[in-house]
């Protein structure tokens, strides 16, 4: 180290492989406060969110509840991020109402199950499987996502009720059936929409206290900062309190969510059949049920946790572990099956709350996850009364801001090749999820095999004709390779012999050594040699190995 520094022994002091252990031994007193405003601050997001993305799972509001503590208390143990929050999202919660088909019992087997994937996807380190999904494919699917859910609620904000699932039948059937919107849904939906995008706009232009201010100005700084930071709370309280008092005068103009059992969910493993009227449905049929579900949520699961934990280590300046996300969000699934949860992931709405709160560590987590415990014992009875608009509406603020309008733009002006895969995944995943991201994805690759299938290749001619290939010299791209340097030579008159300069080529293939076999073939016979100048050991060991008959290597070209 510096002098006078004495390095940092790597040997003697590996990092703990319990997360936890990084961060617990040198807790400081200074970081508990704001640890435990930032988990309020969570919480108080956290439990509307989960009322409101139970409706949207089709599972009935208290799984919303169930899904949101055992994430917050894993995560704490096992995560690397100390911005990140586990639990239910907009995302999943879509998912979930594809796969579960609206039974609890489906979706937390299919908790249980992409847990158990992604901790064994996290066991063999596969973590980076993910980076072979591209950013316009993970833009596209947000961008859809953040359509689709929005039109899913607006059912709720107008009071309508037997509106279809798929996307553009839904479209169709809330167009179709305006008229009968009821008044006292719909004022209170917009409403509550207005005031949460009216709070979020203050917050986002709040200019930072300074302690030198006086204490009046201080404090309505925390005001604004609070009212701000807790919007879906306020908005959820306000509506119930509007709600409760109509229901006490005995008229009730909104749709409520009706009643919810009391107390903690049983701690018990997962059912893995399904009493049906007409018999059991085994465990095989289940899964046969799920299909692509099994792939398609343990994977976007883990997409969403490592690019939210990405996205927040960097802006505060330190690395994650793909892999350990990968372990500590199958954990947090496994044992939330066991809670009666459905598939969860991390939240980007609650982490970014949880950042702005000025969290220090994970165990802010500890204080979220307490929150839900109390008000899944304690405040049930009165969840009841929150109108369906509401927690319409705190959904519809959380999933607006994912719409990326800009990406078009961006990827027009920087590489319009990519606007294809977005467009496809965009597109494709109106229709249904899996087949968005899937094409999305295919595309991409075939964009990527392509650059591989036709390397740039730079003919000089001179004296000799020098062919540079720009990359590694793979099987697709031998026989095109093979056409452009024989069509250039024999075309020349006279004919010229070639100096093939291999400097860019780090690897080739056993097709690609057939392939120029075949080419020094073919220009002998027209009495014209192939030189080989700038190998790279790896490629020379190669070409030795392989005996071509009249193969000549030079260092670099002036030689040949």
């Amino acid at each position: 180290g510096p002098a006078g520094i004495p390095a940092m022994p790597r040997s003697r002091c590996p990092r703990p492989a319990l997360p936890v252990l990084r961060w617990l031994p040198r807790y400081s007193r200074a970081w508990l406060p704001l640890d435990l405003l930032a988990g309020l601050a969570v919480g108080l997001t956290t439990v509307p969110q989960a009322l409101a993305y139970a409706e949207l799972a089709g599972l009935p509001p208290q799984y919303g509840l169930y899904s949101s503590f055992m994430g917050c208390f894993v995560y704490c143990f096992l995560g690397t991020a100390k911005d990140v929050t586990l639990g239910p999202t907009a995302i999943m919660s879509l998912l979930v109402s594809s796969y579960a088909f609206h039974q609890p019992v489906y979706a937390v087997l299919l908790a249980f199950l992409s847990g158990c994937i992604q901790l064994a996807m996290g066991l063999l380190r596969l973590g980076f499987l993910l980076d072979f999904i591209s950013c316009p494919v993970i833009k596209g699917f947000t961008s859809a996502a953040s359509i689709t859910i929005s039109f899913n609620q607006i059912k709720n904000i107008l009071g309508l009720q037997g509106i279809p699932r798929q996307f553009f039948l839904q479209v169709y059937e809330t167009l179709r059936r305006i008229g009968e919107t009821r008044a006292g849904d719909a004022v209170l939906g917009l409403s509550c929409l207005a005031t949460l995008a009216g709070l979020r706009a203050m917050k986002s232009h709040l200019p930072q206290a300074a302690p030198a201010e006086p204490l009046a100005v201080r404090i309505s700084y925390l005001i604004v900062w609070i009212s701000a930071t807790a919007r879906n709370a306020l908005v959820v309280l306000f509506a119930g309190l509007v709600a409760y008092s109509f229901q006490v005068r005995g008229s009730q103009p909104f749709r409520l969510t009706g009643s919810i059992p009391q107390g903690l969910p049983a701690f018990r493993p997962p059912r893995f059949s399904l009493a049906a009227p007409n018999g059991t449905v085994p465990f095989q049929s289940m899964v046969q049920d799920m299909g692509v579900g099994l792939a398609v949520v343990p994977l976007m699961g883990l997409l969403e946790s490592v690019a939210i934990a990405k996205a927040f280590a960097s802006q505060s300046g330190y690395r994650i572990d793909p892999d350990q996300e990968l372990l500590a969000l199958g954990i947090a699934n496994l044992l939330g099956s066991f809670v009666s949860s459905y598939p969860i992931t991390g939240s980007f709405g609650r982490t970014a709350v949880n950042a702005q709160s000025g969290v220090c560590t994970p165990a802010g987590g500890l204080v979220t996850g307490a929150l839900v415990l109390l008000s899944l014992a304690y405040l049930t009875s009165l969840f009841s009364y929150i109108p369906k608009a509401a927690l319409a509406a705190v959904i519809i603020s959380a999933v607006v801001p994912m719409f990326d309008a800009g990406i078009f733009r961006t990827l027009w002006r920087v590489k319009r090749l990519d606007l294809v895969p977005l467009c496809v995944t965009f597109l494709l995943c109106f229709w249904e999820v899996q087949y968005g991201i899937v094409a999305g994805v295919l595309v991409s690759g075939v964009l990527l095999l392509y650059s591989i299938a036709r390397p740039p290749i730079k003919v000089s001619e001179g004296a000799v004709l020098l062919v540079q290939p720009g990359s590694s010299l793979h099987f697709p791209a031998v026989e095109h390779l093979r056409d452009s340097v024989c069509s250039r030579a024999l075309a020349a008159s006279p004919a010229r012999s070639v100096v093939l300069d291999c400097s860019h080529v780090s690897s080739i293939d056993y097709t690609a050594l057939l392939g120029l076999a075949e080419l020094l073939q073919e220009l002998r016979r027209h009495g014209l040699s192939l030189a080989f100048c700038g190998l790279q050991d790896p490629v020379l060991q190669v070409l030795l190995s392989a005996d071509l008959e009249g193969f000549q290597h030079f260092r670099s070209w002036e030689e040949a």
